[in-house]
């Protein structure tokens, strides 16, 4: 008799492990790992509804695998993609930019916005000219490499390159 295990690449299975409250203490640990390189600093998550509200009736619907607010704050989407539709970055740029726009209501200042992190796990390789596993990115002065800002980050984990 053989036994079938059942990836956890697909959705449910994703979010069964990532964006359940059973298995908060899976998603912190992998978020100290992906973030904070192993160091215990979110201590704990908040999940929260994965629906992009649409603001108007022809606005694009969205659901995202899983969104988290941590005890830091930060605004966290972890995102599990089997296909390459050749669209990631952009893609990743809109659920970013909706994620960050709707921390703010009318009469909220600016200052009120947290850090907004996307985190993208892929079964392909996407970015052709980086051969590494693990990338991030942030808003800088391309020519002093001067960081802006830490507000906006994203990562890009692509499985193959593990295995490379």
């Amino acid at each position: 008799m053989s036994i079938s295990i059942l990836s956890p690449k697909v959705d449910f299975i994703f979010k069964k492990i990532f964006g359940s409250e059973e298995n908060k203490s899976v998603l912190i640990s992998f978020l100290n790992a992906v973030l904070y390189d192993g160091q215990d600093r979110i201590t704990s998550v908040e999940l929260k509804n994965t629906d992009i509200a649409k603001e108007y009736p022809r606005d694009k619907f969205s659901m995202l695998d899983t969104k988290v607010v941590t005890d830091r704050q930060e605004i966290i989407n972890v995102e599990i993609q089997l296909d390459n539709r050749y669209d990631m970055v952009k893609r990743t740029l809109y659920y970013w930019s909706k994620l960050y726009e709707e921390q703010l209501e009318t009469g909220d200042k600016y200052g009120a916005l947290h850090k907004t992190i996307c985190i993208n796990i892929l079964d392909f390789s996407y970015l052709k000219d980086n051969e590494e596993f693990h990338s991030i990115y942030r808003l800088k002065n391309i020519k002093t490499h001067k960081e802006l800002t830490d507000v906006l980050e994203i990562h890009f984990i692509e499985i193959p390159k593990l295995r490379q």
